[in-house]
Protein backbone atom coordinates (compact mmCIF):
# COMPACT_ATOMS: atom_id res chain seq x y z
CA UNK A 1 0.00 0.00 0.00
CA UNK A 2 1.52 3.39 -0.89
CA UNK A 3 1.20 5.92 1.93
CA UNK A 4 2.35 9.66 1.83
CA UNK A 5 3.00 9.96 5.26
CA UNK A 6 6.29 12.39 5.23
CA UNK A 7 8.55 13.68 2.22
CA UNK A 8 10.88 10.74 2.06
CA UNK A 9 7.80 8.00 1.20
CA UNK A 10 8.25 8.74 -2.75
CA UNK A 11 11.32 7.80 -5.02
CA UNK A 12 13.32 10.26 -7.06
CA UNK A 13 11.16 9.13 -10.31
CA UNK A 14 7.89 9.44 -8.43
CA UNK A 15 9.11 13.06 -7.53
CA UNK A 16 9.68 14.07 -11.49
CA UNK A 17 6.37 12.61 -12.37
CA UNK A 18 4.62 14.49 -9.57
CA UNK A 19 6.28 17.93 -10.73
CA UNK A 20 4.95 16.99 -13.88
CA UNK A 21 2.03 15.94 -13.80
CA UNK A 22 1.44 19.13 -11.27
CA UNK A 23 2.62 21.12 -14.17
CA UNK A 24 0.20 19.72 -16.66
CA UNK A 25 -2.95 20.22 -14.47
CA UNK A 26 -2.07 24.07 -14.22
CA UNK A 27 -1.90 24.27 -17.78
CA UNK A 28 -4.48 22.28 -18.68
CA UNK A 29 -7.27 23.26 -15.73
CA UNK A 30 -10.67 23.53 -17.12
CA UNK A 31 -9.67 22.07 -20.00
CA UNK A 32 -8.82 18.77 -19.16
CA UNK A 33 -7.86 16.61 -16.50
CA UNK A 34 -7.87 13.18 -16.48
CA UNK A 35 -10.08 11.63 -14.31
CA UNK A 36 -7.76 9.17 -11.89
CA UNK A 37 -10.40 9.12 -8.96
CA UNK A 38 -13.29 8.09 -11.37
CA UNK A 39 -15.80 5.83 -9.02
CA UNK A 40 -13.28 6.23 -5.61
CA UNK A 41 -14.37 7.76 -2.56
CA UNK A 42 -12.16 9.90 -0.36
CA UNK A 43 -12.24 10.87 2.96
CA UNK A 44 -10.97 14.30 4.67
CA UNK A 45 -10.08 13.25 8.45
CA UNK A 46 -9.83 16.61 10.49
CA UNK A 47 -8.22 17.26 14.15
CA UNK A 48 -7.53 20.67 13.09
CA UNK A 49 -9.05 23.65 11.37
CA UNK A 50 -8.07 24.58 7.70
CA UNK A 51 -8.56 26.45 5.14
CA UNK A 52 -5.82 25.73 2.16
CA UNK A 53 -5.49 22.33 2.85
CA UNK A 54 -9.57 21.39 3.14
CA UNK A 55 -10.34 23.85 -0.38
CA UNK A 56 -7.76 22.22 -1.98
CA UNK A 57 -8.24 18.63 -1.68
CA UNK A 58 -11.71 19.04 -1.58
CA UNK A 59 -11.64 20.51 -5.30
CA UNK A 60 -8.60 18.56 -6.52
CA UNK A 61 -10.46 15.08 -5.50
CA UNK A 62 -13.47 16.60 -6.88
CA UNK A 63 -11.41 17.50 -10.27
CA UNK A 64 -9.73 14.41 -10.71
CA UNK A 65 -13.42 12.84 -10.77
CA UNK A 66 -13.79 11.17 -7.22
CA UNK A 67 -16.09 11.90 -4.96
CA UNK A 68 -15.27 13.86 -1.45
CA UNK A 69 -16.65 13.22 2.36
CA UNK A 70 -15.28 15.68 4.71
CA UNK A 71 -15.20 14.63 8.34
CA UNK A 72 -14.24 15.98 11.43
CA UNK A 73 -12.96 14.40 14.72
CA UNK A 74 -15.25 15.42 17.30
CA UNK A 75 -18.30 13.98 15.10
CA UNK A 76 -16.71 11.03 14.44
CA UNK A 77 -17.25 8.19 17.45
CA UNK A 78 -13.03 8.60 17.76
CA UNK A 79 -13.92 11.43 20.13
CA UNK A 80 -16.16 9.20 22.46
CA UNK A 81 -13.09 6.81 22.31
CA UNK A 82 -13.11 4.48 19.84
CA UNK A 83 -10.09 3.23 19.05
CA UNK A 84 -7.79 4.58 15.92
CA UNK A 85 -7.29 1.26 14.67
CA UNK A 86 -10.93 0.17 14.39
CA UNK A 87 -11.65 3.24 12.91
CA UNK A 88 -9.41 2.60 10.28
CA UNK A 89 -10.94 -0.66 9.75
CA UNK A 90 -14.12 0.29 9.33
CA UNK A 91 -12.67 3.44 7.04
CA UNK A 92 -11.32 0.82 4.70
CA UNK A 93 -14.00 -1.14 4.37
CA UNK A 94 -16.15 2.23 2.66
CA UNK A 95 -12.93 4.10 1.11
CA UNK A 96 -10.51 4.72 -1.55
CA UNK A 97 -8.16 6.26 0.41
CA UNK A 98 -7.87 8.86 3.32
CA UNK A 99 -6.13 12.18 3.93
CA UNK A 100 -5.50 13.28 7.56
CA UNK A 101 -4.85 17.08 9.46
CA UNK A 102 -3.94 15.73 12.80
CA UNK A 103 -1.60 17.38 16.01
CA UNK A 104 0.61 13.98 16.73
CA UNK A 105 2.44 12.54 13.93
CA UNK A 106 1.18 8.99 15.23
CA UNK A 107 -2.03 9.33 13.83
CA UNK A 108 -0.98 9.11 10.34
CA UNK A 109 1.38 6.43 11.06
CA UNK A 110 -1.28 4.89 13.10
CA UNK A 111 -4.39 4.43 10.06
CA UNK A 112 -1.55 3.56 7.47
CA UNK A 113 -0.58 0.85 9.45
CA UNK A 114 -4.07 -0.22 10.82
CA UNK A 115 -6.24 0.33 7.48
CA UNK A 116 -5.50 -1.37 4.44
CA UNK A 117 -6.06 2.02 2.19
CA UNK A 118 -3.61 5.13 1.03
CA UNK A 119 -3.30 7.75 3.49
CA UNK A 120 -1.87 11.21 3.09
CA UNK A 121 -0.88 13.58 5.80
CA UNK A 122 -2.32 17.21 5.37
CA UNK A 123 -0.28 18.13 7.90
CA UNK A 124 1.01 17.22 11.55
CA UNK A 125 3.00 19.09 13.96
CA UNK A 126 6.08 17.05 13.07
CA UNK A 127 5.84 17.45 9.20
CA UNK A 128 3.86 18.82 6.32
CA UNK A 129 4.83 17.07 2.86
CA UNK A 130 1.85 18.51 0.84
CA UNK A 131 3.07 22.06 1.51
CA UNK A 132 6.18 21.54 1.35
CA UNK A 133 6.15 19.48 -2.21
CA UNK A 134 4.00 22.53 -3.33
CA UNK A 135 6.62 24.97 -2.23
CA UNK A 136 9.67 23.69 -4.01
CA UNK A 137 6.95 22.83 -7.16
CA UNK A 138 6.15 27.08 -6.83
CA UNK A 139 10.20 27.66 -7.09
CA UNK A 140 10.84 25.70 -9.49
CA UNK A 141 8.55 27.40 -11.25
CA UNK A 142 9.76 30.54 -10.65
CA UNK A 143 13.16 29.22 -11.66
CA UNK A 144 12.84 27.28 -14.14
CA UNK A 145 14.25 28.36 -17.71
CA UNK A 146 15.54 25.97 -19.97
CA UNK A 147 16.40 23.28 -17.26
CA UNK A 148 14.03 20.88 -15.55
CA UNK A 149 11.77 21.92 -12.82
CA UNK A 150 13.74 19.45 -10.07
CA UNK A 151 16.87 20.51 -11.89
CA UNK A 152 16.29 24.37 -11.32
CA UNK A 153 15.82 24.43 -7.23
CA UNK A 154 19.30 22.54 -6.96
CA UNK A 155 21.72 24.09 -5.24
CA UNK A 156 19.86 27.00 -4.11
CA UNK A 157 19.42 28.42 -0.68
CA UNK A 158 16.43 28.37 1.41
CA UNK A 159 16.55 30.19 4.56
CA UNK A 160 13.87 30.04 7.65
CA UNK A 161 13.67 32.27 10.07
CA UNK A 162 11.60 31.79 13.69
CA UNK A 163 10.59 28.40 15.29
CA UNK A 164 12.55 26.25 13.03
CA UNK A 165 11.30 23.30 15.56
CA UNK A 166 7.88 23.29 14.00
CA UNK A 167 6.30 21.22 11.10
CA UNK A 168 7.32 23.28 8.07
CA UNK A 169 11.26 24.25 9.35
CA UNK A 170 11.14 19.65 9.79
CA UNK A 171 9.76 19.25 6.34
CA UNK A 172 12.11 21.65 5.30
CA UNK A 173 15.50 19.89 6.25
CA UNK A 174 14.11 16.50 4.75
CA UNK A 175 13.22 18.83 1.53
CA UNK A 176 16.87 19.83 1.25
CA UNK A 177 18.28 16.73 1.38
CA UNK A 178 15.66 15.39 -1.33
CA UNK A 179 16.23 18.41 -3.90
CA UNK A 180 19.59 19.30 -3.10
CA UNK A 181 18.82 22.74 -1.41
CA UNK A 182 20.52 24.15 1.28
CA UNK A 183 18.81 25.30 4.25
CA UNK A 184 19.68 27.83 6.93
CA UNK A 185 18.05 28.15 9.84
CA UNK A 186 17.94 31.19 12.41
CA UNK A 187 15.92 31.38 15.69
CA UNK A 188 16.08 31.69 19.67
CA UNK A 189 18.12 28.93 20.48
CA UNK A 190 15.61 27.22 22.27
CA UNK A 191 13.37 26.52 18.92
CA UNK A 192 16.48 24.79 17.18
CA UNK A 193 15.28 21.66 15.23
CA UNK A 194 14.36 19.04 17.80
CA UNK A 195 16.21 15.76 18.68
CA UNK A 196 13.08 13.79 16.40
CA UNK A 197 13.70 15.06 13.32
CA UNK A 198 17.67 14.90 13.95
CA UNK A 199 17.04 11.19 14.31
CA UNK A 200 14.64 11.21 11.34
CA UNK A 201 17.45 12.36 9.39
CA UNK A 202 20.17 9.90 11.01
CA UNK A 203 18.30 7.08 9.70
CA UNK A 204 17.52 7.97 6.11
CA UNK A 205 21.64 8.65 6.49
CA UNK A 206 21.59 12.77 5.77
CA UNK A 207 24.51 14.32 6.48
CA UNK A 208 24.87 18.13 6.84
CA UNK A 209 21.19 18.54 6.70
CA UNK A 210 21.33 22.11 7.89
CA UNK A 211 23.14 24.81 9.51
CA UNK A 212 21.58 26.70 12.47
CA UNK A 213 22.32 30.34 13.40
CA UNK A 214 20.83 32.94 15.89
CA UNK A 215 22.09 35.56 14.06
CA UNK A 216 18.74 36.42 11.51
CA UNK A 217 21.39 37.86 8.94
CA UNK A 218 23.83 35.52 8.80
CA UNK A 219 20.93 33.07 7.89
CA UNK A 220 19.80 35.01 4.93
CA UNK A 221 23.39 36.08 3.49
CA UNK A 222 23.07 35.62 -0.03
CA UNK A 223 19.96 33.42 0.22
CA UNK A 224 17.34 32.41 -3.20
CA UNK A 225 14.39 32.16 -0.89
CA UNK A 226 13.33 33.53 2.75
CA UNK A 227 10.77 31.70 4.59
CA UNK A 228 8.89 31.93 7.94
CA UNK A 229 5.86 30.52 9.49
CA UNK A 230 3.54 31.41 12.22
CA UNK A 231 5.05 31.68 15.52
CA UNK A 232 2.44 30.63 17.64
CA UNK A 233 1.31 27.50 16.04
CA UNK A 234 -1.91 25.61 17.17
CA UNK A 235 -2.28 24.03 20.39
CA UNK A 236 0.90 26.57 21.49
CA UNK A 237 -1.39 29.88 22.31
CA UNK A 238 -0.08 29.37 26.08
CA UNK A 239 3.23 29.98 24.89
CA UNK A 240 1.95 33.07 22.88
CA UNK A 241 3.77 36.27 25.45
CA UNK A 242 7.05 34.24 25.55
CA UNK A 243 7.40 33.23 21.29
CA UNK A 244 6.46 36.54 20.27
CA UNK A 245 8.81 38.12 22.77
CA UNK A 246 11.72 35.45 21.97
CA UNK A 247 11.44 35.50 18.00
CA UNK A 248 10.72 39.39 17.39
CA UNK A 249 14.46 39.49 16.05
CA UNK A 250 13.77 37.20 13.50
CA UNK A 251 10.95 39.12 11.94
CA UNK A 252 11.13 39.16 8.32
CA UNK A 253 11.73 42.52 6.89
CA UNK A 254 12.75 44.43 3.80
CA UNK A 255 15.77 45.37 5.56
CA UNK A 256 16.67 41.74 6.23
CA UNK A 257 15.85 41.02 2.81
CA UNK A 258 18.29 43.40 1.72
CA UNK A 259 21.07 40.73 2.91
CA UNK A 260 19.28 37.63 0.59
CA UNK A 261 20.23 38.26 -3.15
CA UNK A 262 18.35 40.86 -5.13
CA UNK A 263 15.98 38.61 -6.88
CA UNK A 264 15.19 36.24 -3.68
CA UNK A 265 11.33 35.03 -3.08
CA UNK A 266 9.74 34.99 0.20
CA UNK A 267 7.81 32.30 0.91
CA UNK A 268 4.59 31.64 4.02
CA UNK A 269 2.68 28.45 4.07
CA UNK A 270 -0.09 30.93 5.56
CA UNK A 271 -1.85 32.15 7.31
CA UNK A 272 0.35 34.76 8.26
CA UNK A 273 0.18 37.14 11.13
CA UNK A 274 1.47 40.42 9.48
CA UNK A 275 3.15 42.38 12.35
CA UNK A 276 4.41 39.00 13.98
CA UNK A 277 6.44 36.66 11.82
CA UNK A 278 6.74 39.49 9.23
CA UNK A 279 6.01 42.87 7.62
CA UNK A 280 2.83 43.71 5.64
CA UNK A 281 5.73 45.83 3.34
CA UNK A 282 7.36 42.29 2.56
CA UNK A 283 3.63 40.36 2.15
CA UNK A 284 3.20 42.99 -0.45
CA UNK A 285 6.24 43.03 -1.82
CA UNK A 286 7.76 41.76 -5.48
CA UNK A 287 9.38 39.25 -3.71
CA UNK A 288 6.66 37.62 -2.25
CA UNK A 289 5.04 34.81 -3.93
CA UNK A 290 2.53 33.51 -0.99
CA UNK A 291 -0.44 33.22 -3.11
CA UNK A 292 1.65 30.91 -6.14
CA UNK A 293 2.13 28.57 -2.70
CA UNK A 294 -1.25 28.34 -2.03
CA UNK A 295 -2.78 28.18 -5.51
CA UNK A 296 -0.02 24.84 -6.21
CA UNK A 297 -1.64 23.40 -3.45
CA UNK A 298 -4.15 22.07 -5.16
CA UNK A 299 -2.10 21.20 -8.51
CA UNK A 300 0.20 19.27 -6.35
CA UNK A 301 -1.66 17.65 -4.45
CA UNK A 302 -3.90 16.37 -7.43
CA UNK A 303 -0.75 15.13 -9.13
CA UNK A 304 -0.03 13.23 -5.55
CA UNK A 305 -3.61 11.58 -5.46
CA UNK A 306 -2.70 10.69 -9.03
CA UNK A 307 0.84 9.28 -8.19
CA UNK A 308 -0.33 7.22 -5.05
CA UNK A 309 -3.74 6.10 -6.95
CA UNK A 310 -2.05 4.63 -9.78
CA UNK A 311 0.50 3.08 -7.26
CA UNK A 312 -2.40 1.17 -5.68
CA UNK A 313 -3.81 0.08 -9.01
CA UNK A 314 -0.45 -1.37 -9.41
CA UNK A 315 0.06 -3.45 -6.60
Amino acid sequence: MKHFLKETDFSNSEITEIFSLAQNFKQKRNRHTPPTLAGQSWALLFYKRSTRTRVSFEVGISELGGNVITLERDRLQLSRNESMADTAKVLSRYLHGLIIRANDHEVVETFAREGTIPVINALTDFLHPCQIYSDVFSMAEKWNENSSLLESVKGKKIAFLGDCSDNMANSWILAGKLFDLEISFAGPKAFAPGKKIDQLIKENGYTNAYTFTEDPEEAVKNADMIYTDVWVSMGKEDEADLRKKEMLPYQVTMDLLKNAKPESLFMHCLPAHAGEEVTQEVLDSTNSIIFDQAENRLHVQKAILSVISEACRSN
